[in-house]
């Protein structure tokens, strides 16, 4: 066990300045593309806010004021958002400065956690930095969304499971495992191999706690959520989420899990692959003249992280601008750091004599200029893109449609910004396009023909949609009157979107709408006569 040292509030003020000094800068650029005002890099965060604008204002549980809609898949966060709405009014920035008090928060858990390793400032700094980066925490705090909350939760987590001797450690350990699981239903997977392990080493108690703490909160969201929607998750979690079920063939969803998700998904081998390799080399060196409960006592988090990676990949999702695993790498950092101490405090006699470790730390530097690299060109565009596609969106439906029928699929912006009716056919905001989007299922002819005759039944007047999200299944009775462009494309789908009149006697109207609304500068409109 970890002994933890006197908290170095120089090495916590060193981290946090540096990485402030980082999250600042790209703040600033943002705000210099998008006319002085801050817009977050994925719309996903304009989910959360309108969510929580509705809860607070008209106590609906939704995207929109007039149904409820089981759209965020992080409960606790929109809740959290909805109470500072309450208490602050309708302020876009609220999720930002909640995630920067946050972050505040995981840097000082890191330093504490960290000077209990190393005993000199620049390698806590070091230490603390390497693991904000890894999990590339500054797009996170930048984002908007509930990620660095649950990167908090996870290195809480870990700190007081180091040392559960001490009742604040239990209390903070248990108490992190309650709120986890409503900010991110992935943390699921860690409270069963968490469990799995404590069990083998008949710990019965700790395993039977920590399944209790962590699911009854979530089994308690699930019955709301069925009551209300029919399903027991939300609807990203059902339309997104890898499925298995005895409905369909086993080994196609075998295939599915094992091979697409797993051995073949590229982004395991950019993101998890050197970690557990590296947890791996550990534990089979402490393998020799010890027990099974042994081992696993004395490598309890490598086994658990490495196993929550694989079960993450198999069954959750690694393409989303590495925000979904960075709780993990966070861990990973963690759990290899203390392992690797020669590489820190004594270099060049550490690779002499751990040359093939070395070889893999050196990659997971390499992983994270990779990230570091990949964060920048989000964090530099991904504003401006959201701004230019979602943000005009919104405006324009404000101006002129703004308690309309709409049909769209990025629905973030243009719910928070006004008071549409919505539906939305990825099916995240509307129960009734969820069949024709679960599993990972493509647009195909039924769904053309229910979207024609239910737009035409519930009288939807436009439709702001990709086409190519429909795949050539638009319905034949939508009239095009407008495409809308951008350049440079990083944080959004597509670079063109297309406006629909689905009421024919109100496609003049709409053109003349969109002519004379005033668009960014940087938005090519293309009128279509």
């Amino acid at each position: 066990m970890i002994i933890f040292s006197k908290v170095y509030f120089k090495d916590f003020l060193r981290s946090f300045g540096i990485f402030f000094i980082v999250c600042i800068g790209y703040y600033l650029n943002v705000v210099s593309k998008t006319d002085g005002h801050y817009v977050y890099v994925l719309d996903d965060a304009y989910i959360h806010l309108a969510m929580a604008k509705k809860f607070a204002l008209y106590e609906v549980w939704g995207v929109t004021k007039y149904h409820f809609s089981s759209t965020s898949s992080s409960p606790l966060f929109t809740f959290l958002l909805s109470i500072l709405i309450k208490v602050f009014g309708d302020e876009d920035s609220l999720p930002l400065f909640f995630n920067a008090i946050i972050g505040l928060g995981v840097v000082f858990i890191l330093t504490r956690y960290f000077s209990g390793i190393f005993y000199q400032a620049k390698y806590v700094v070091t230490a603390v930095l390497f693991t904000l980066f890894f999990s590339v925490l500054h797009l996170q705090v930048l984002s908007g969304m509930e990620h660095v909350f649950h990167v908090f939760l996870f290195v809480l987590n870990i700190f007081c499971l180091s040392n559960l001797k001490n009742r604040a450690s239990v209390f903070g350990f248990y108490f992190s495992l309650l709120l986890m699981g409503l900010v991110r239903f992935e943390s699921m997977f860690y409270f069963v191999i968490l469990a799995l392990v404590f069990a083998l080493l008949k710990k019965w108690k700790e395993a039977l706690a920590i399944i209790l703490v962590g699911f009854i909160p979530i089994a308690v969201f699930c019955y709301f959520n069925e009551l209300h929607s029919g399903y027991l998750f939300p609807n990203s979690v059902v339309v997104k989420g890898t499925k298995f079920n005895f409905d369909s063939g086993i080994l196609p969803q075998l295939k599915v899990i094992f091979l697409d998700n797993f051995l073949l998904n590229t982004s395991f081998y950019k993101i998890g692959l050197f970690p557990v390799i590296m947890s791996l080399i550990f534990i089979i060196r402490d393998r020799k003249g010890k027990r099974i409960s042994e081992i696993i006592q004395d490598n309890f988090l490598l086994i658990i992280l490495s196993l929550l990676m694989i079960c993450h990949t198999m069954f959750a999702d690694l393409k989303g601008f590495f925000r979904y695993e960075a709780y993990i790498l966070a861990g990973f950092s963690m759990a290899l750091i203390p392992r690797v101490k020669g590489f820190f405090v004594d270099f060049k006699n550490y690779i002499i004599r751990e040359k093939f470790v070395s070889g893999l730390i050196i990659m997971n530097l390499l992983l994270l200029m990779y990230k570091s690299f990949a964060a920048h060109l989000m964090l530099d565009n991904g504003g401006k893109n959201i701004y230019e596609q979602q943000i005009q969106s919104a405006r324009f439906l404000h101006s002129y449609y703004n308690d309309s029928k709409v049909v769209a699929n990025d629905i973030g912006a243009i719910t928070y910004y006004t008071d549409i009716q919505l539906l939305d056919i990825a099916g995240l905001a509307s129960k009734e396009t969820i069949p024709f989007n679960e599993g990972k299922r493509r647009p195909d002819k039924c769904f053309e023909e229910f979207l024609t005759q239910y737009t035409i039944d519930n009288r939807y007047d436009i439709a702001v949609i990709y086409d190519e999200w429909l795949q050539g299944h638009i319905p034949k009775n939508w009239q095009k009157a407008a495409t809308l462009s951008i350049s440079n494309p990083v944080a959004v789908s597509k670079d063109r979107v297309s406006v629909y009149s689905i009421n024919k006697d109100d496609l003049h109207a709409l053109k003349e709408n969109i002519r004379k609304f005033s668009w960014n500068k940087n938005v090519k409109v293309v009128i279509i006569d």
